[in-house]
């Protein structure tokens, strides 16, 4: 049933634009290559083929394979190579300096085979698809079964058997046959390079083990610690578990999830390949300690420098695997008593490997170009860039702690404020940065991709204080009460694919007078974001003006018009009828005789 199916996608694809449809393979068996071996050691990134590097699918018969053309990158270096190139925007790439998982487009993963660095499953390859591809293959799937119908009275028989003697039953058994029994005492050769979701292979060289790097995680109701949960490769995650003690005083020099050293004395493979010469320092990249950590000690009644948090920053090279790993320990004391519990923090964060050490990290993207909404909205203070906020309720008291404005959600969110006696100018301005936070933003994004270093992609944020000048009492003091964030946005670009970006933004404050003879302890304070849609739809197309024709009733309109001179059809007799009757009877008349 797939043989058709697939001739018949074939077909399908080839009715697209030579610039979307996906070229045919030039590889002489008409296999498709899904890994490619890529040595680092390579100049512009050309692909070089592995026996132990290169899989290939099996071709179905009668069948030419097809995938996307290569292009070799031109400047030297791993760049990513976009196979699509009628895609000039790439939608899912959200984290800049990272490789977004299932982001075939994102220049961070530097990959030079996306499907089959994505490819999880035979559903998922379809991923990397440009989306009208895409979005015709599923239509084609939709009306497969009516398209089936014609051609299974063609396929609804056997091929004739072939004759099988000594000279090509070998060559029958391989073709058609599958994995023997033997072949389960033979080693499967390692993939070239780890995949998204793939666990982390590590080296511990003391012991000369190889296992997987790993990453507890809670589960159950009181979430105790599962140590079998292995790290994925690109899978930026962190996890929360509990740990129940009942001999502390023995668990804390012995056991092992306790001590700071477990957690860097091994090394990571850099490619899964390394697993069949681990002892090669080529394939081992060392863990970096970037945090004080000390050994485990137990002081009298206390069991000291016990790790609550572990944190691994892993920077990849698409292909070319892990290229650096550090760690940063958090430590912390527990007090030997009967049911002593632990909770302890693991955390893993992959982003893209920086060739110079000055390289800056940005912050993620809140849309590419334009804005998602429920992502941040951006801000700019000086050449810093981080997210707009307002107050957190909390406990009903104000704190440092503050909400995100999230792009296209509105809010409202309120708290009370303690005050300390202290002139009015202090008042004021200690409220002013309690309501907008620290630092005050000064710009916001445009668009949700948008670059601090490019000052034209922030717009300034218009602020309208209280006035002062309205005041009529000369021993009062005006202080703010209520920020509203005014944030007007519109959809931009094709009507198929809008992008929303920001048109403008206010901060609306509101403020009463309280006199300075008042003992005033603390004040309610109020903040409100509105987002308003300004986009202006274009006009629907008008169609071509419709011709108003006006048919005669019958055949004889036009005679008795001729007849009636001039006189409306309405008012004319009709003898003249009558008249061209006969006459037409008479001229009969004349033929037959």
């Amino acid at each position: 049933m797939r043989t058709p199916q697939l001739a018949l996608l074939q077909v399908f694809l080839l009715m697209f634009p030579d610039g979307v449809r996906p070229q045919p393979s030039s590889s002489p068996s008409g296999a498709v290559p899904t890994s490619l071996d890529l040595q680092p050691g390579t100049v512009g990134g050309t692909l070089q083929s592995s026996s132990e590097a290169t899989a290939t699918r099996p071709a179905m018969p009668g069948i030419s394979t097809v995938v996307p053309t290569l292009v070799t990158p031109s400047a030297p270096g791993n760049r990513t190579v976009d196979l699509f190139p009628v895609l000039p925007i790439c939608v899912c790439d959200l984290t800049p300096g990272a490789c977004d998982i299932n982001c075939c487009c994102d220049r961070d993963c530097y990959l030079l085979h996306p499907r089959s660095f994505f490819w999880l499953s035979d559903s998922s390859d379809y991923r990397c698809l440009p989306p009208c591809l895409l979005l015709g293959i599923f239509f084609f799937y939709l009306n497969f079964p009516f398209l089936l119908k014609n051609i299974l009275a063609k396929l609804n028989y056997f091929q004739k058997l072939q004759k099988v003697n000594a000279t090509n039953f070998q060559d029958l058994a391989a073709e058609f046959g599958g994995e023997s029994f033997t072949s389960t005492f033979q080693t499967q050769s390692p993939p070239s390079f780890y995949r998204a979701g793939d666990p982390i292979l590590t080296y511990f060289p003391k012991w000369s083990v190889i296992s997987l790097l790993r990453q507890p995680a809670g589960v159950g109701a009181a979430g105790l610690c599962a140590e079998s949960n292995p790290a994925g490769f690109l899978e930026s995650k962190s996890t929360t578990c509990t740990r129940f003690f009942k001999n502390l005083a023995s668990s804390c020099t012995l056991d092992s999830a306790l001590n700071a050293a477990s957690y860097y004395n091994f090394t990571v493979l850099k490619v899964p390949r390394g697993m069949t010469d681990p002892q090669n320092m080529e394939f081992q990249v060392p863990v970096i300690l970037t945090s004080q950590a000390n050994a485990p000690l137990l002081a009298g009644n206390t069991c000291q420098n016990v790790v609550s948090q572990v944190t691994y920053e892993i920077e990849t090279n698409g292909t070319f695997g892990i290229q650096k790993v550090s760690v940063s320990l958090g430590q912390t004391n527990l007090t030997v008593e009967p049911g002593a519990s632990l909770q302890q923090h693991f955390i893993l964060h992959f982003r893209a490997f920086q060739q110079s050490t000055a390289a800056s990290i940005t912050s993620p993207r809140s849309g590419n170009p334009g804005y998602i909404v429920g992502k941040p909205l951006l801000a700019l203070t000086g050449d810093v860039s981080y997210s707009v906020s307002f107050l957190d309720q909390g406990n009903g008291s104000c704190s440092v702690n503050r909400h995100e404005v999230q792009f296209g959600v509105n809010a409202i969110s309120g708290c009370k404020l303690r005050l300390k006696k202290a002139d009015c100018s202090y008042l004021q301005q200690e409220i002013y940065q309690t309501l907008h936070g620290r630092p005050r933003p000064q710009h916001v994004a445009i668009f949700g991709n948008a670059d601090p270093a490019q000052k034209g992609g922030w717009t300034r944020i218009l602020n309208r204080h209280c006035n002062i000048s309205a005041i009529i009492c000369t021993s009062c003091c005006l202080i703010p009460v209520s920020l509203e964030i005014q944030v007007l946005w519109a959809y931009v670009g094709l009507l198929s694919n809008p992008q929303a970006h920001v048109s403008g933004v206010r901060f609306l404050y509101q403020c009463q007078s309280i006199r300075d003879s008042q003992q005033v302890t603390e004040v309610s304070l109020t903040t409100i974001v509105n987002f308003v849609d300004i986009t202006q739809k274009p006009e629907p197309p008008r169609g071509q003006p419709k011709m108003d024709w006006k048919l005669p009733f019958d055949f004889f309109f036009p005679f008795r018009v001729a007849f009636s001179r001039g006189v409306s059809s309405q008012k004319c007799s009709v003898s003249p009828v009558l008249i061209l009757c006969l006459l037409l009877l008479g001229v009969l008349n004349l033929e037959t005789t």
